[in-house]
Formats: C-alpha cells, sequence, structure tokens
C-alpha cells in the first residue's frame, strides 16, 4: 500500500517561505505541470505547488515521458513569477537542480551528481529530473523579453523497486542506492526551502545585490560535468568533445574533438 502523503506536516515545515499554505495535493494527474500552466495561465500565484501520488502521462525535456508510479516518486510542479529576462530562464534549472541535490543529500546521505542542465545521477544512472516551461511579456523597444512565469517541474525517483525494461539501465531510485524506504516528505520540504533561498540569491545576483557565490560558481562546482567530462551532444548534426565550463549564461561550452568550441543550447549530453 502506498504511503499515505502528510500534506500538514509539509505545510508546517515551510512556513515563512513563499509555498507555505499554497500546496494542492493530488492523488492522480495526467502531468503536475499541466495543472500548473494552466494554472498560470488563470492568474495563480507565485509559489503555489502541485503534487501528485501518480502522473499517468508524466513529462520530461524533450518530449520524453517520466515513469510516475504510484507512490513511489515525488512529482511536484512550482509556479515562479521571478523578476528576470527570459533570456535568463536557464538559471532557473540550474538554481533548480542545485536545490534538488541539496534535498537528496540532506535527507539521505546520497550524493548526486547533476548532469547539466537539469539531470540528476548517482553513478551513472538518472534518479531525478527537471522540466521549466515559460511564458513571456514580448519585448519591448527598449525593454528585453521578460517572464511572466515559469513552471518548475520536479521528478525524484525515491522508492522505486524496479524500471520498465527500457530503463533498467539508465534509472535509480533512492531505495535501490542505499536499500532503504524514503518518506517523500522530508525531501520535499527540503526541496523547497533550499528552493526559497535559491530563487532569492537569483534575485540578489542579478540585481548586484547577493552576497552569495555566483550561481554558475556554485553550479560548476556541485557537478562534474561541466569542464573535463567526454562528452557526446545530440545537436547540429551531433558531435563529442570534452566540456569546458558554463558561459556567462549558463550554457555548457564544449572543446569539440573536431577542433571547434560549441556552446551548448538545447541538445542533450551525454558520457562518452
Amino acid at each position: 500500500m502506498p504511503h499515505l502523503f502528510d500534506l500538514s506536516r509539509v505545510t508546517t515545515a515551510l512556513a515563512g517561505t513563499a509555498f507555505a499554505d499554497n500546496l494542492q495535493h493530488l492523488p492522480s494527474v495526467k502531468s503536475t505541470n499541466a495543472l500548473a500552466l494552466e494554472a498560470a495561465q488563470s492568474g495563480a500565484a507565485h509559489g503555489s505547488v502541485w503534487l501528485a501520488d501518480e502522473q499517468t502521462a508524466g513529462r520530461g525535456r524533450s518530449d520524453h515521458s517520466w515513469h510516475s508510479p504510484l507512490g513511489d516518486g515525488l512529482y511536484v510542479s512550482v509556479l515562479l513569477r521571478p523578476h528576470m529576462a527570459l533570456s535568463e530562464a536557464l538559471w532557473l534549472s540550474l538554481a533548480t537542480a542545485l536545490a534538488v541535490q541539496a534535498a537528496i543529500a540532506t535527507v539521505t546521505n546520497l550524493s548526486p551528481d547533476i548532469r547539466w542542465p537539469n539531470d540528476l545521477l548517482i553513478g551513472n544512472r538518472k534518479c531525478g529530473g527537471i522540466l521549466v516551461e515559460t511564458s513571456a511579456v514580448p519585448s519591448q523597444s527598449d525593454t528585453p523579453a521578460m517572464l511572466r512565469y515559469a513552471i518548475v517541474g520536479v521528478g525524484i525517483n525515491v522508492n522505486q523497486q524496479g524500471f520498465p525494461a527500457e530503463l533498467q539501465a539508465l534509472a535509480t531510485s533512492l531505495l535501490r542506492e542505499n536499500g532503504k524506504t524514503w518518506a517523500r516528505e522530508p525531501i520535499l520540504i527540503e526541496f523547497l526551502r533550499t528552493l526559497d533561498k535559491e530563487i532569492a540569491w537569483l534575485e540578489a545576483e542579478l540585481r548586484g545585490t547577493s552576497l552569495e557565490a555566483s550561481l554558475l560558481e556554485r553550479f560548476a562546482a556541485a557537478s562534474s560535468w561541466v569542464r573535463g567530462k567526454h562528452v557526446r551532444v545530440d545537436e547540429a548534426g551531433g558531435y563529442t568533445g570534452v566540456t569546458d565550463g558554463l558561459d556567462t549564461r549558463g550554457f555548457l561550452r564544449v572543446a569539440g574533438d573536431d577542433g571547434m568550441l560549441h556552446t551548448v543550447l538545447s541538445g542533450g549530453v551525454r558520457a562518452q
């Protein structure tokens, strides 16, 4: 029988954050991101959160599906309305990845890596993923396009004991990594608490008032994929090379085996 989710515990623990009293918990949905997008278009508030025990049509990046069995994972979408340009939206993925990584490490003592820009790995298998979908206010003559809102979807494999055959070699769960069954509430609490801080730090950094290390520096320190990893990239016809840090916008640079310095804009990055 699936673990019953204690929403009141989470709500109490999130007091003082943007997410306090803004959580909706549903037994089963097609996609939490789809619900959040619909609500965002109807004016839902910054900090609104949708959580489901099961997704029947969970979505990942590049139209991939997300395996979302009942009660085994954390399937959550967050509506954010930060003051930032659309061109800076990638930073939301990077900040969210840091928050997910910190939550897993804090609760379980596991040490997930981050595959740029938004996959959480333990060893070479994926335990979590992030999908950010945005809407923008069009640019004017003197201002860039600004974010109207961003939907940040997060899936974490928590207590899956197995996966469909096509995912067995690619996916893992927190349970499979250390043999322990984990309640979802502490992971969600740590994730949202940390995300609340990350968004505040990010907005301060964009204003030039942050006292924290820059997001790009912290992300590079947290991910073994940012520098010195031999990878293949599935864009621009496909190419291979060695990762060479982030550019000022947060995009990954790859020193290609073809002698060119590439900037990865959207293609999948995999170990070569």
